[in-house]
């Protein structure tokens, strides 16, 4: 029962982590049909921006709590602003192209924002552990995981329900959700489809460097870290359903609770047991676990 609790427990925050990073990358292809393979580049931008911005912040002895506020507006302003020059820059221009044309587009862009990081940042890698040591440790029982990893999942919930109640109880969620099923019947009846795409890259954006912000204290920040990121993220979304915010979480959660548990009982497949999961769900449902019925036009 312990290494049970252990699995479960371990699950749900990988899980909490990619739903994050996926959860933008879902919603771009859902509103705008783009796998935005330049999404990795951004989650990179944000922990590099944030792993930068902490060490800066703690050299100058300021108060521990802030720097929790300072890994949100890093994701925020991060984010926004290269998305918005990503989307008015370069995909503005390739609206109405086939799909495989913007996924060549958007590895294009991956390859360029990777290797203008490593103009910016340098090659070394970049560590901010203080907010990670700062909430301590948390027992459970016989158990003890990090308090900042179970705040993840505290706020990948939070992630979840606000996108939730944008999409389905606002005004402008549901203009989005018109365009999501009828781009061209949406553009007739008046709505802004150039001004929806803006705003849904723009938050896409930002989900992807706030991902990458709240795993600056986790890790060692260093080079082609947006490469494996996004791989893991495409797993997800294809799992569930490319497209479907709830596709999303809950692929996050097959995902991360396979993975926590090869890790427990059978740590030799940890990196193979990703990609079965997704095999396994491709076999039975190609589409994904909760893709979207297309439309047929007669």
């Amino acid at each position: 029962m312990l290494k049970l609790a252990a699995i479960v427990v371990d699950g749900v925050i990988y899980a909490s982590w990619l739903f994050i990073v996926a959860a933008g990358l879902t919603l771009v292809y859902g509103v705008m049909r783009i796998l935005n393979l330049a999404h990795g580049s951004l989650y990179a931008i944000g922990a590099y921006a944030a792993a930068s911005s902490i060490t800066w912040y703690f050299a100058r002895n300021y108060p521990a709590a802030g720097s929790y506020a300072l890994l949100a507006v890093t994701a925020l302003v991060g984010g926004a602003v290269v998305g918005l020059l990503i989307e008015r820059g370069v995909l503005r221009w390739m609206y109405g192209r086939d799909e495989v044309v913007m996924v060549l587009v958007t590895y294009a862009l991956l390859l360029i924002l990777e290797d203008a990081i490593k103009l910016l940042f340098g090659v070394e890698a970049y560590t901010a552990f203080q907010p990670y040591e700062v909430l301590g440790r948390v027992k459970m029982g016989a158990m003890s995981f990090a308090g900042y990893d179970l705040a993840l999942i505290a706020v990948s919930a939070l992630v979840a329900l606000a996108l939730w109640w944008g999409l389905n109880r606002t005004r402008q969620g549901k203009l989005l959700l018109a365009v999501i099923h009828d781009r061209e019947v949406a553009a007739a009846m008046g709505i802004d489809v150039a001004r929806v795409f803006v705003v849904t890259f723009v938050i896409g954006s930002v989900l992807g460097a706030l991902a990458g912000a709240l795993t600056a204290p986790a890790i060692a920040v260093a080079p082609g870290l947006g490469v494996e990121v996004i791989v893991l993220a495409f797993a997800v979304v294809v799992t569930g359903g490319l497209g479907r915010v709830e596709g999303a979480l809950v692929g996050a959660l097959i995902v991360g609770l396979a993975r926590a548990a090869s890790v427990h009982l059978w740590p030799e497949v940890e990196l193979f047991v990703i990609y079965g999961v997704m095999a396994l769900v491709l076999a039975v449902r190609p589409q994904g676990l909760f893709a979207r019925a297309a439309a047929r036009k007669i």
